[in-house]
């Protein structure tokens, strides 16, 4: 049986063998007859054929074009997860203790890693953070909290009331030394039914702001020692509630520079961020800043103003100026030398042009007063003396201003255009018959220490934040003199403190109304300060990422952070939904 079986096999082989051969020779022919012989006829039709060809390029070319103009009724560019966005900070980083951070870029880092018990929205307002709800009795003297449920820490550890209140008694107690100890100064808090209670020595009708500060991890720090809490090891590598979680630290060079690596945190209550991770790129100076800009090493930076835009490789960066609730003053030390006498400091008011200054500090809007117009609506906003340099010069003379007077101390901070209009402030006084020396200093806790607390200067040009809600008290209430406090002029006027008392106090408006109203017009009398300008922030991104929304409102530079989980440097195309 085999064998036939394998003689029908071979004549197959065979047959498909002579067909193939007879089809390949067939198929040579008809090419070599219809194609190779007929190249040299092609001449003969060259415009049939040159036709033929536009048209199928022209059917080509509107094809592609109509795909691509009617592209977006069917697809759009979406922002999408991932990536690593990267901030080019000023300041060096000396610890992540959000208690401690007092350079931009350690509360750029204390912004991202940590979540607040109340934070500062969107809407210019302080709103819920780790809090779920707050509320007031009827006199705003006892507060009540809870806490939002499933809180937990980066380490997925529970954020507990017990956190809150060992933050607490960490920011109260001296050894700490953190700038937050004063707005809890006579504050009683206990826990009752679930809820954390601030009992207020007396009524504060805007104490929610006083709640935006950070929690801090008990089961971490509860062994430490407050006074070494600076030294630990969690202000190296600390366990976070915030946005981004700590990954790594990397110094640059010898100068200080040095760059934070976060992780996007997988427990952050208002969700897991778009992007991976985040990077901190501290820098010691700002060429090093634009430098880094141009080079695309970063992806953004707050640290630039207006002025440095001309630096920048404009092609590759949008630039966001949105005002903040903060301005710059100048700041008289109305308990020491010339400065303690009113008569100078009312013939600098009159003998000084504002407007000259505020050129000087380029596009600012301009700041009068202490509050400002968006937080309070006053209904009569006192006038000041016109400018009038001669009249101010003689009263100068007449009080015994001469040449050999004591020289003024003019102090500033290294920082945006702060020296510029240091030096044009100077020189005004200057034209008024003042010596005066001008020290500009580099940002860090050692000019807090050393020239702040102290009130080491005659002349102070500072930027303060002047809140979600207009408060004075921190800067103009005698009780804050000296050096635990922010009243930068040691303003000292008992009328003023019982005004600033009693507008804390009530939760009436109209009544709040009546006592800022008074308050300014002692203000514009007394002069402890003089109002130059509303801060702007300067926002450069590049093009191809997300950042906050230009409608937002901040009230201090990190409140750009406010809804970072929402940032993003990728993009996909997303096919519409019919």
């Amino acid at each position: 049986m085999k064998k036939p079986f394998k003689k029908s096999g071979q004549k197959l082989a065979r047959r498909f063998s002579r067909l193939s051969r007879k089809a390949g020779e067939e198929s040579r022919e008809h090419v070599e007859a219809n194609v190779i012989r007929r190249f040299s006829h092609v001449r003969l039709v060259r415009l049939n054929v040159l036709e033929w060809f536009l048209l199928v390029f022209a059917v080509i070319l509107l094809a592609v074009t109509q795909a691509n103009w009617y592209a977006d009724t069917y697809s759009v560019s979406s922002f999408a997860s991932g990536g690593t966005f990267t901030e080019a900070t000023l300041g060096k980083v000396s610890s992540l203790n959000p208690l401690f951070a007092s350079t931009n870029s350690e509360k750029t880092l204390a912004r991202l890693l940590f979540s607040n018990l109340a934070e500062n929205d969107y809407s210019g307002h302080t709103g819920l953070g780790l809090a779920d709800s707050i509320s007031s009795s009827s006199d705003a003297k006892v507060w009540r909290i809870h806490l939002r449920d499933g809180l937990k820490w980066s380490d997925g550890e529970p954020i507990t009331n017990a956190d809150v209140l060992f933050t607490i008694n960490l920011i109260k107690n001296p050894a700490v030394s953190t700038s937050y100890a004063s707005n809890l100064s006579g504050v009683k808090v206990t826990e009752d039914e679930g809820a954390i209670v601030f009992t207020l020595p007396s009524p504060y009708a805007d104490f929610v702001s006083v709640l935006n500060f950070p929690i801090l991890p008990q089961h971490i720090l509860e062994s430490v020692e407050p006074a070494n809490l600076n030294e630990s090891s969690f202000s190296k590598k600390p366990i976070s509630s915030g946005a981004f979680s700590f990954n790594a630290s990397q110094p640059v060079g010898s100068a200080g520079e040095v760059v934070v690596y976060l992780s996007a945190n997988e427990y952050y209550y208002r969700g897991r961020p778009l992007l991976d991770s985040f990077a901190v790129h501290a820098y010691p100076d700002l060429d090093m800043i634009i430098a880094s800009l141009n080079s695309n090493s970063v992806t953004a930076t707050a640290e630039l103003s207006e002025a440095d835009k001309s630096k920048l490789i404009s092609n590759r960066f949008y630039e966001k100026q949105t005002a903040l609730n903060s301005g710059v003053f100048a700041f008289f030390n109305t308990s020491r030398g010339a400065m303690s006498n009113k008569t100078y400091r009312q013939a600098i008011q009159k003998g000084i042009s504002v407007s000259e200054l505020r050129e000087v500090a380029g596009s600012v809007p301009a700041l009068d007063y202490p509050i400002l117009k968006n937080q309070f609506a006053l209904s009569a906003w006192p006038d000041f003396p016109a400018y009038d340099k001669a009249s101010a010069t003689k009263t100068l003379s007449d009080a015994g201003l001469t040449e050999d007077s004591a020289p003024l101390n003019l102090v500033t901070v290294n920082s945006g255009s702060l020296p510029a209009v240091a030096e044009s402030f100077a020189e005004q006084l200057r034209s008024l018959g003042f010596n005066v020396n001008v020290t500009s200093y580099d940002p860090t806790q050692d000019f807090i220490s050393s020239v702040i607390r102290p009130r080491a200067y005659d002349i102070l040009i500072y930027e303060i934040d002047l809140g979600a809600d207009a408060d004075l008290f921190a800067y103009y209430h005698s009780s804050q003199s000296g050096q635990n406090g922010y009243n930068l002029s040691n303003y000292n006027n008992p009328l003023v403190d019982d005004l600033i008392l009693a507008a804390r106090e009530t939760v009436d408006p109209s009544l709040r109304t009546a006592k800022y109203e008074s308050f300014l017009r002692y203000w514009v009398a007394d002069i402890p300060a003089i109002g130059l300008y509303q801060s702007n922030l300067s926002y450069f991104y590049n093009k191809n990422s997300r950042t906050f929304s230009t409608d937002s409102i901040l009230v201090v530079p990190t409140d750009r952070f406010s809804e970072v989980n929402f940032w993003s440097v990728e993009k996909t195309v997303l096919n519409r939904t019919p």
